[in-house]
């Protein structure tokens, strides 16, 4: 089977256009040039260039031979020099996944500051975990932990996320207002089901924890308007009327700037625990402590 470095020789001989200058190019010695060449010649079966006492000059087959292979040669001695291993430092790149809202609230603004390369992945918390379990990602913030005594994933609990209810700041909120402060829950919940009412695809485990747990019964009904993510439903809030259930950290800001207002933090706090979780052979420690800082002071 034909070798690669045979090609190489032949690409180095035929551009320096003598066996010395093609050994100094390769890095090796003349002999070795000269064996590469006579190898790949005899693969061939074609006479590839014509000795000369000052030159090597190429035949119509060795010219051929050029035009057939230089692209490809070329395009592997790109990879090669993206893909060696390097003895000069370069910064490291550090995989993170989570949703999208903690990103944007966490990270988004932080970017430019940071001195390794990101990639960030957006996706469900299992499939997440998976990519971590796999070696994908070096650090995934999850509400969720899985127990897996093969797993090489550890959670760190860092901090706590309240489900709150909030409405967009052109509702009318008299009647609801009204029934709460006379702590009438079972009018609470009918009157509730006949508003209008936002979600996000990834946070409709969240709505039904909440309803359970202070109307100790699940929803009888689906929101109105199920968004691609937190952010969206915040934004449509600050416009409209209407009512949805989000985690508080995500819409300090707007309830502060009076885009949406606060309506109720239920009877009963809905609260999940928020974890790092990473591999206990995490290769990248000091990014991903970098990172972590960050969200412990952020959230």
């Amino acid at each position: 089977m034909v070798s690669l470095e045979w090609y190489r020789t032949f690409k180095e001989i035929y551009e320096n256009g003598t066996l010395t200058k093609a050994a100094a190019a390769l890095y090796t010695s003349q002999p070795g040039v000269s064996v590469h060449l006579n190898a790949l010649e005899a693969y061939t079966g074609q006479k590839l260039f014509k000795r000369t006492s000052r030159k090597m000059i190429p035949t119509e087959e060795g010219k051929f031979l050029y035009e057939y292979i230089i692209d490809a040669v070329k395009q592997l001695e790109i990879a090669e020099q993206h893909f060696k291993k390097s003895t000069q430092k370069k910064k490291p790149s550090v995989h993170i996944g989570m949703c999208s809202e903690m990103f944007q609230h966490v990270i988004e603004s932080e970017i430019s500051k940071l001195n390794f390369n990101l990639v960030a992945k957006f996706g469900m918390h299992g499939d997440l975990i998976k990519d971590l379990n796999n070696g994908i990602l070096d650090l995934v913030i999850t509400p969720k932990t899985q127990s897996d005594k093969k797993s090489l994933v550890e959670y760190i609990p860092f901090s706590k996320e309240k489900i709150i209810l909030i409405a967009g700041i052109h509702t009318d909120t008299t009647s609801i207002n009204l029934l709460l402060k006379q702590k009438n829950w079972k009018g609470l919940e009918e009157e509730l089901q006949k508003k209008t009412w936002y979600s996000a695809s990834n946070e409709m485990e969240h709505f039904r924890r909440f309803w359970f747990e202070n109307f100790k019964r699940r929803p009888a009904f689906k929101p109105n308007f199920i968004l691609p993510n937190i952010s969206s439903i915040i934004r449509c809030l600050s416009n409209k009327s209407g009512y949805a259930l989000v985690p508080d950290f995500l819409c300090d800001e707007a309830i502060k700037n009076n885009q949406i207002k606060l309506i109720w933090e239920g009877t009963v706090n809905t609260e999940n625990t928020l974890y790092f979780a990473t591999r206990t052979d995490l290769q990248h420690k000091e990014e991903v402590d970098v990172l972590q800082e960050l969200f412990k002071q952020k959230m």
